[in-house]
């Protein structure tokens, strides 16, 4: 099955802006995915658990958070807040018998790192391998 998977990615301005900013127009180059969309946050600790489900009932496939490295958010306990947020989705996912490997958190050093490139790459080859959300109607 030819399949390009819908990931949208919800990241933290201090761990996306320098990856956005000195990269601009760059990141496909250095091979993240073109299928995933960057939706940057003030911080990952606003992002809503509604928020997740909707981009799922809105047709993604998959969707992460990157957030700062717990020790070090910039906002205190943003990245906390959002793990738990991310962990509260995969819980509902499983209820629903989807697999909850379609939603993840990453907690990322600020900048501009591989780090950004290689997690996208590690969640689009993921949801590759899942196929197509369930939420799609027909899937699974």
């Amino acid at each position: 099955m030819n399949f390009t998977p819908d990931i949208q990615a919800f990241c933290c301005h201090y761990t996306s802006q320098q990856s956005c900013s000195e990269n601009s127009g760059g990141l496909p180059e250095e091979g993240f995915p073109a299928n995933i969309t960057i939706n940057r946050l003030t911080c990952s600790g606003k992002l809503q658990v509604s928020t997740l489900l909707k981009a799922f009932e809105n047709g993604a496939d998959g969707v992460y958070v990157v957030g700062c490295p717990l020790d070090t958010c910039h906002n205190v306990m943003g990245s906390q807040r959002a793990a738990k947020r991310v962990l509260a989705v995969k819980k509902a996912l499983e209820e629903l018998d989807v697999e909850p490997e379609r939603a993840e958190m990453f907690h990322l050093e600020r900048g501009l790192h591989p780090e950004f490139i290689s997690v996208a790459k590690k969640m689009d080859e993921e949801i590759r391998t899942l196929g197509p959300s369930p939420f799609k109607g027909g899937a699974k």
